[in-house]
């Protein structure tokens, strides 16, 4: 339980450096801890008529001991920081990019 808990809080940490400053725009963390499910927001300052849309610029979930990135449209990408922080690449899941999630069969069935 260690493990996933120390997992848990790497993903949060780094999901949330993602929250800060950014140019004619204000960013949001957001974290559904029961469903460990971590994002950051952009709202865009709609005073500029440029402005875009708010949407999701990074957002990642733990799934067992995987971390599914579902969106990552950072110039840094979070994989990156993960395994800076200790994540092994294997336990890393880009769903952006088109990786799935597969679900090992226990070899003793």
């Amino acid at each position: 339980m260690e493990r996933i808990d120390q997992l848990t809080e790497i993903v949060r940490r780094e999901v949330k450096a993602y929250d800060g400053p950014a140019f004619k725009a204000k960013t949001y963390y957001f974290e559904d801890f029961k469903d460990q499910a971590f994002a950051v927001v952009i709202v865009p300052d709609y005073k500029y008529p440029t402005a875009s849309k708010a949407g999701v610029t990074v957002m990642a979930h733990i799934v067992g001991d995987k971390v599914v990135i579902d969106q990552d449209i950072t110039d840094r990408p979070l994989y990156e920081e993960l395994i800076a922080a200790g994540i092994p690449r294997k336990q890393i899941i880009l769903a952006y990019a088109g990786e799935t999630l597969s679900v090992e069969k226990d070899k003793s069935e």
